[in-house]
């Protein structure tokens, strides 16, 4: 029997006021006609309750362009899911975050791109670092969780220290140091995007410096680069395993990088319901557990641990999801991973561009 997942990743809408190019959005963004309308999100809601999940991000792109989100987060809480807003900041204001409270909302994560405002800016192809500074001064008067996260890359990853001590000064309670992982326009960008060994090593540092001194008030995540670590890490938990991702249009995925595998097809919650797609659609069981894998993996003591890794990483880097993720230094492909860590021409990234109008 499959064990039920706890984890909801709710993808309202890809449409964003900003445009980085470490995006992990599909490189075809959903048009917002296509956007599930509020009364189908609390459907999806009560079936994701009903099947086990105790949690959702609410996220996107971003989730304030959503005129709706009120509804949308008052049928999450209604269906007893604890509910935590994924945003850049940009458009929430104070009137807004008091009636999404209203509704249900439990906790903000709040993103950011430098600890300086300039530097900021340009990372998110706009101006948008004040806005995140008053949302961070509105989530904390309201006394809600607040979380700070950051994508880190070579344009970033010598912040860390500005960054943390940014988090701090916000009142943050939780920070997320997440290492770009290289899907949709952060694959497309990957080149511009790569840091130096150097860079790590140094942020690595600072981060440690930083948890010893932080140690029992603010919880720091620090997310490793798996192109660097030679371990990979386990795909969502487990493909299958833990969580689940509904994309804008509803299509129901194991993780929100997987719409790029060929053949998966993935099905809709407008078509099935969702405890179907978990405990029996193809696309889900696709890669769950360990029966699937080949060698290195089959007989690798550590397969229940990283379940042979990434199977988008895998399809990305080898053009075959079935294969070890080249992240693992036992991966016949791991040289080729390699050498994408050694430097070379670092192009501008490519803006990530906006979803379709309706």
């Amino acid at each position: 029997m499959t064990a039920p997942p706890w984890a909801l990743l709710s993808e309202l809408t890809h449409a964003c006021p900003l445009h980085c190019g470490y995006c992990s959005n599909p490189l075809e963004l959903t048009r917002r006609a296509a956007e599930l309308s509020a009364a189908r999100w609390t459907d999806v809601f009560r079936q994701a309750a009903d099947l086990g999940v105790l949690h959702t991000h609410l996220s996107g792109g971003e989730p304030l362009l959503r005129r709706d989100l009120a509804d949308i987060t008052r049928g999450a809480a209604e269906a007893g899911l604890y509910t935590q807003l994924v945003t850049s900041g940009v458009g929430l204001s104070e009137r807004r975050l008091d009636a999404l409270v209203a509704a249900g909302l439990h906790s903000v994560q709040l993103s950011v791109q430098h600890a300086d405002p300039g530097r900021s800016d340009e990372i998110a192809g706009r101006r948008s670092f004040d806005a995140k500074r008053r949302a961070a001064r509105l989530v904390k008067r309201r006394g809600l969780p607040l979380g700070v996260n950051v994508v880190l890359h070579r344009h970033n990853l010598d912040a860390v220290d500005g960054l943390l001590r940014l988090a701090v000064e916000w009142g943050a309670d939780r920070v997320e140091l997440a290492n770009a992982q290289f899907y949709g326009w952060g694959l497309l960008n990957r080149a511009a995007l790569m840091p130096d060994r150097a860079q790590l090593a140094a942020a690595t540092e600072v981060v440690e410096r930083w948890r010893a001194r932080l140690a029992g008030t603010v919880d720091i995540t620090w997310v490793v680069p798996d192109y660097f670590s030679g371990t990979p890490k386990p795909c969502m938990g487990g493909w299958g395993a833990v969580s689940l991702t509904v994309a804008p249009d509803g299509t129901v995925l194991p993780c929100p990088a997987a719409a790029a595998l060929p053949g998966l097809d993935p099905p809709r919650v407008t078509e099935r319901s969702l405890r179907w797609i978990w405990e029996e659609s193809p696309a889900f069981n696709a890669y769950r557990g360990t029966d699937w894998m080949p060698a290195p993996c089959r007989t690798c003591e550590r397969r229940t641990e990283d379940f042979g890794g990434c199977r988008c990483q895998a399809h990305a880097l080898t053009g075959d999801a079935a294969r070890t993720d080249p992240a693992c230094s036992r991966s016949p492909d791991h040289a080729a991973l390699l050498a994408l860590t050694r430097g070379g021409t670092r192009p501008e990234p490519v803006p990530r561009r906006p979803a379709g109008p309706r």
